[in-house]
């Protein structure tokens, strides 16, 4: 059986009405996303047991931190470790000793121990512990408070909004040693944002959530490529691909990116054979042909079948895509004009040739476009 989260909260808060049940893998980043006063922070305070709501249930693959037969695990007994926007350091400790406030005096029967040194290496904030709070930046004071919280040796991340106090320049040299934790790590990590260029760059999963109510929840690519949800239909919407590096091209500084059903080219930096990494491919960018016309200064081509379309507005038309001849590859999504719809004669289970204009690569630390 596949390791899961199930957590399921009912009840009013207030004059706010939260229904909120959804399930997620027990390992790599699942991202809390909808507008500003939606909920997220909520579900995670029922989640961490700063909230309880008697109509709940919070199973972390097969521990029970509450159900809705009372049984309510307080916040101290949970083994979680909570991220928040401030990093809220003692001032008067060393980084050191803030690191190990709050640390468990035995080691965790269940799990694997983080090691102090793998932390504080894998953070980069070796030079910084025997500083002072009061003397760090914003971005060291966050991985300081990151760190803090993995050394309370937890079962479950939680993250809330983490970078949204930090400038954006700040927030790009945050965002690597996140992706580190979670590529290091086998721990679950829930991330609330409401930024969706972090949960393209960092969630393998997420939660769609809006007044209160869990929309959908599932694979990213999964939950973007779904026509009937707001992120299919957005402007700018996007689909990211998880996949791997099967060529570099040094010549031209391109890399060959397979994924389920395809692949893909994209200028990118040297990258190694097998590396893992995610493409992102906005709707935008893709458009239909009947016919592979043949040599083109658009450098991927792949064949796909129609699954479905949608009819934005009286002159656009939203395509979803299965990649692969037989369209049983990974989802894209590609808006064209209604007339284009028309003069090609398109229509649903039609097998088409997606061209691609452009590919942004996600490797493990950068980002790169063409």
């Amino acid at each position: 059986m596949t390791a899961a989260i199930h957590a399921v909260f009912k009840g009013a808060i207030g004059k706010f009405s939260l229904d909120a049940g959804f399930t997620a893998p027990a390992k790599g980043v699942t991202a809390l996303f909808g507008p500003s006063g939606c909920g997220k922070t909520t579900v995670l305070r029922c989640i961490a047991g700063l909230l309880r709501l008697d109509d709940g249930l919070c199973d972390i693959d097969g521990d029970l931190w509450q159900n809705r037969d009372g049984f309510f695990l307080p916040t101290y007994r949970r083994p979680l470790g909570y991220v928040f926007q401030e990093a809220s350091l003692f001032p008067h400790l060393s980084v050191r000793r803030n690191l190990l406030f709050g640390a468990p005096r035995q080691k965790p029967a269940d799990r694997a121990e983080i090691d102090f040194d793998e932390v504080i290496d894998l953070l980069g904030i070796r030079a910084l512990l025997d500083r002072s709070p009061r003397n760090l930046s914003g971005g060291e004071r966050q991985r300081v408070g990151i760190g803090r919280a993995l050394l309370t040796q937890p079962k479950l991340l939680l993250m809330d909004e983490p970078l949204s106090a930090l400038d954006r320049k700040t927030k790009a040299e945050i965002l690597p040693f996140v992706e580190k934790l979670r590529d290091h790590f086998s721990l679950p990590i829930f991330y609330i944002t409401h930024d969706m260029t972090e949960v393209e760059r960092l969630a393998n999963h997420i939660v769609l959530i809006d007044k209160g109510h869990v929309v959908a929840s599932g694979p990213l690519a999964e939950l973007q490529s779904d026509p009937a949800l707001p992120l299919a239909t957005a402007p700018g919407a996007a689909v990211n691909l998880d996949g791997v590096v099967q060529a570099y091209d040094a010549g031209y500084g391109l890399v060959t990116v397979g994924v389920n059903g395809g692949r893909f080219i994209a200028p990118a930096a040297p990258a190694s054979i097998g590396e893992r990494c995610r493409i992102r491919i906005v709707a935008g960018d893709v458009s239909l042909a009947r016919e592979n016309l043949g040599p083109s200064s658009i450098l991927n081509t792949e064949p796909a079948r129609i699954v479905s379309a949608k009819a934005m507005d009286a002159n656009e038309v939203l395509v979803v895509l299965a990649l692969g001849a037989e369209g049983k590859g990974g989802r894209l999504l590609s808006r064209i004009t209604r007339k284009s719809w028309d003069q090609l004669g398109l229509a649903e289970g039609q097998e088409v040739h997606a061209r691609v204009k452009s590919v942004a690569l996600r490797p493990g630390h950068g980002e790169f476009a063409g």
